[in-house]
């Protein structure tokens, strides 16, 4: 899918940073800016290098600076704010398109000479190319010249103002980061100078760091004469060897087109999520695997958020193999019953405060040999979801643990344990403590699940059908319908924990009903799938909490307790769409006319993908009225569960 903007889309210089392009490169590095070329954010960059993967990033270049003179008239074709603090860079009144599929190009027209800028991120490497084709038919000589703003700081912090920076021989050192550069251009090297109060809108409003700081200390330029035409290729990297600008773009466009032909979507948006899902997948140090990170530009790779996306993001793409990978890492790491939460760095524990990741491992493997058949996995992980249903059965740390009843209790204290997880000092504004609803929809599915796999995974002559988790499942079922069933409500508590919380409409509720076993009759099934449609439903997400609540927040942003107080508390996210349209295909037996009503409602999805972060899907919208995306620009178990969807539909 080619997204293509105008002129139109940037009317004013707010509307120019209201939407941005996203490149990963597989480490964990990436480059986004928004669609005039500015930077918007602290987090946006040119060149945000990853030295350790994943997480262990470095924004290295962080805009460009590009002047166009004709003759003796100079102009910016770059655009940056610096609010209050100095001259608004306004290239964008001279931008005449942005596109993009696999890389973006930004064209400007000045007075009769037309510059293309092409932008590409290596895949697999900390590297970026550029070039700026001139087309000049201005009648008077053309010079372009290029600016790199350096900070050579970590992601998030703001560059000394002492910083010191050398070049020499094709490379720039500081603050012990090296960067290789290459060009066909004319070189200068500048006195050093340091440019503030970069100004940040979109972090502005959240209540982030405002402004930044940048570092210049050399151009790049060429010179056009009258009807000439030239390109200039720049390129940037952690690698002295540094490939061309045009074998980074052959390369890139030849590994997407790959991720396209193997996930085999024939729906354009379909084909987009998949390579915007690949954006997530990144190779992480510590444990020599592949992991999934959970959002750019702020999140690591989680585990909760890991197992949910790993279903649409690799098992609907057909990426087999990096399911596999990951499942296997998560298998060497699992403790007393637990998956990470977070994986170690450097000399650090990994964290286990997650009661689903576990039983989302369950299940995901279960999906993964119903893509793959692949019993030899379903052998080698089965000590593993042995020993999780153990744990879970006689407890484990955390709180989480089996109740009489057969219900799994997760939760004490000032542990957040479940994905509405905030915490802000000592305020929990959603602490699910008890037995939370989804978590026991897993916990039922995960034993269906052991139940049915235990005769791949027992060999005949052992005489093992893994009958006993059939049996517990049974008594889960009986107690789950009996205790979580709110009659007035006519749908599912969100908890079972003696508080006002258990009646709260929440969307958690739409899992017991999207998992393949069911834990109702199909007549309450559809009940939950119809209130949820009421009261949760909007086009790009599911409300977190029922607008009529006395707890419902409408708008999300601020500082960051005005943020966490809204997160969870009517918040619109993504992700738990896909449950949703799975649920109502199923409730309605996955006939012709649910088909064609689910088809035409993910239509919206078209539209969301040009919104934020162009072809991929935002973490969160405003609870009242959901037109702007918020939270992460992308994020891996929303376009992971849509594609799910998409996936479904077509089987």
């Amino acid at each position: 899918m080619k997204f293509i903007y105008g002129k139109q889309d940037w009317k004013t210089f707010q509307r120019g940073e209201e939407n941005c392009y996203l490149m990963a490169n597989g480490l964990g590095g990436f480059s986004s800016l928004t669609i005039i070329g500015s930077c918007g954010r602290n987090d946006h960059s040119v060149l945000m290098a990853c030295v350790h993967s994943p997480n262990h990033r470095f924004n290295m270049i962080h805009r460009l600076e590009e002047r166009l003179s004709l003759g003796d008239w100079e102009t910016h074709i770059s655009s940056q704010d610096y609010g209050s603090h100095g001259q608004r860079e306004n290239g964008y009144l001279y931008q005449s398109d942005f596109c993009y599929r696999d890389y973006p190009r930004w064209t400007y027209l000045v007075k009769g000479a037309e510059v293309v800028k092409t932008l590409v991120l290596g895949q697999g490497e900390n590297t970026v190319g550029i070039s700026y084709e001139v087309n000049n038919r201005s009648g008077e000589e053309v010079r372009l010249e290029v600016l790199p703003h350096l900070q050579f700081v970590p992601k998030g912090s703001l560059l000394p103002n002492d910083q010191e920076f050398a070049i020499e021989r094709g490379k720039i050192s500081a603050n012990g980061q090296v960067l290789y550069f290459s060009t066909d251009g004319e070189f200068c090297q500048l006195p050093l100078a340091f440019c503030d109060g970069l100004y940040y809108a979109y972090d502005a409003c959240d209540g982030r760091m405002e402004t930044g700081r940048t570092a210049v200390n050399h151009s790049i330029s060429i010179t056009v004469p009258p009807g000439g035409r030239k390109t200039l290729h720049m390129a940037y990297g952690m690698e002295e060897t540094l490939p061309t600008v045009e074998e980074m773009c052959q390369s890139v466009v030849a590994f997407r087109d790959g991720l396209r032909q193997e996930a085999g979507f024939e729906n354009k948006a379909a084909q987009a999520l998949a390579t915007a899902a690949n954006q997530f997948i990144s190779y992480r140090a510590s444990t020599q695997g592949q992991t999934i990170l959970a959002g750019f530009p702020f999140f690591e790779d989680w585990g909760r958020d890991t197992m949910i996306a790993l279903n649409g993001c690799c098992l609907a793409t057909g990426q087999y193999g990096t399911a596999r990978s990951i499942l296997e890492t998560f298998m060497a790491y699992c403790d007393r019953g637990l998956m990470p939460n977070l994986f170690p760095e450097g000399g650090q524990s990994p964290r286990y405060n997650t009661v689903d990741a576990s039983l989302l491992f369950i299940i995901t493997v279960y999906e993964y040999y119903k893509k793959t058949g692949d019993a030899a996995f379903v052998k080698k992980a089965w000590k593993t979801m042995e020993d999780i249903v153990g744990w879970y059965r006689k407890g484990t740390d955390f709180g989480i643990g089996m109740d009489s009843d057969g219900l799994v209790m997760a939760g004490r204290g000032f542990d957040q344990v479940t994905w509405m997880d905030v915490r802000v000092g000592d305020i929990l504004p959603t602490p699910r403590h008890g037995k939370p609803v989804e978590i026991n929809a897993y916990w039922y599915n995960a034993l269906c699940m052991m139940d049915e796999l235990a005769r791949t995974a027992y060999a005949p002559e052992e005489g093992r059908e893994g009958g006993e988790y059939a049996l517990l499942a049974a008594k889960v079922k009986e107690s789950f319908e009996g205790q979580f069933w709110n009659e007035e409500a006519g749908c599912l508590k969100d908890v079972l924990s003696g508080t006002k919380a258990d009646g709260q409409v929440r969307c958690n509720q739409i899992w017991a009903v999207s998992l393949p076993f069911s834990l109702l009759s199909p007549e309450k099934e559809k009940q939950v799938v119809d209130v949820v449609f009421q009261k949760l439903y909007t086009p790009y997400g599911l409300r977190t909490l029922a607008p009529e609540d006395g707890e419902f927040h409408p708008f999300y942003g601020g500082q960051v307790l005005e943020r966490d107080l809204a997160y969870h508390q009517g918040t619109v996210w993504v992700f738990p769409l896909g449950a949703y349209y799975l649920a109502y295909l199923k409730v309605n037996g996955y006939s012709k006319e649910a088909r064609a009503c689910v088809e035409r409602q993910l239509e919206s999805m078209e539209a969301a993908l040009r919104e934020g972060c162009i072809g991929q899907l935002p973490e969160i919208y405003d609870g009242e009225n959901p037109v702007s995306s918020k939270g992460c620009f992308a994020q891996a178990w929303s376009v992971g569960e849509i594609l799910r969807v998409y996936d479904a539909l077509r089987e």
